[in-house]
């Protein structure tokens, strides 16, 4: 494949949309961490301790299986298998380029984050076992409910018409993934709604720079260009 002018300006795009978005996350969390601590910090914890004076069993069993649905490794799994079936079925690496993007800026920009911004998790009964005490900031989960469920709507959206009808669900996803997370103890509030505001706007950036205005055209005329065997 030859790397085009194109394709340097969309990789540079990219770049710089990542380093902004990490950087702007994580001024976010060294706000909530050092100078909004002191008057950020009761107000979550009190919305941790009401959600969790009013836990119940099935409430505990649906939100476990709400946050599973967005473990990382769901999520890498679940992103693999579409970026190959797209690949296979439309006959285009852009699945492929477009989901290893979307799922390795995620992954790295939340490993950057955590590594510099330590945030305790909040002071209740964690229903989560084995989560890293001050990994709070921001919810790993919610972003990945994000970027992988709802940037396979998109796709799917753009590059196979008759999935709308159904296709839809999947932006879902973020609804159930978010309240199970603070239902859990595993997040406060602050950390969901951050991954809640950056996580669509790395999809949209992906999404705007890899994702053709008329992708299904774009996609019969790579099948097409491809020499018969």
């Amino acid at each position: 494949m030859q790397i085009t002018r194109e394709h340097r300006h969309d990789a540079r795009t990219l770049a710089i949309a990542w380093v902004v978005l990490t950087l702007g996350v994580t001024a976010v969390g060294w706000l909530l961490t050092h100078p909004l601590e002191s008057s950020v910090d009761p107000w979550d914890d009190s919305v941790s301790r009401w959600i969790a004076e009013r836990r119940t069993p099935t409430g505990e069993l649906l939100a476990a299986w709400g946050s599973r649905v967005a473990d990382t490794i769901v999520g890498v799994i679940l992103a693999a298998v579409a970026a190959l079936v797209l690949w296979r079925t439309q006959g285009t690496r852009r699945p492929l380029v477009y989901f290893t993007v979307l799922v390795a800026g995620t992954l790295a920009l939340y490993l950057v984050v955590t590594l510099l911004i330590s945030r305790d998790r909040p002071p209740i009964k964690i229903l989560d076992p084995g989560l890293v005490p001050e990994h709070s900031f921001p919810s790993g989960h919610v972003a990945t409910s994000v970027v992988v469920y709802c940037a396979l709507a998109i796709y799917l959206f753009r590059t196979v018409p008759s999935s709308r009808r159904w296709a839809w669900i999947l932006f879902l996803a973020p609804v159930v993934v978010a309240p199970s997370r603070l239902y859990e103890g595993a997040h406060h509030v602050t950390d969901v709604l951050t991954s809640l505001v950056f996580a669509p706007l790395w999809v949209a950036v992906v999404a705007h720079v890899l994702l053709p205005r008329d992708p299904v055209v774009e996609v019969r005329a790579e099948r097409a260009s491809k020499p018969s065997t």
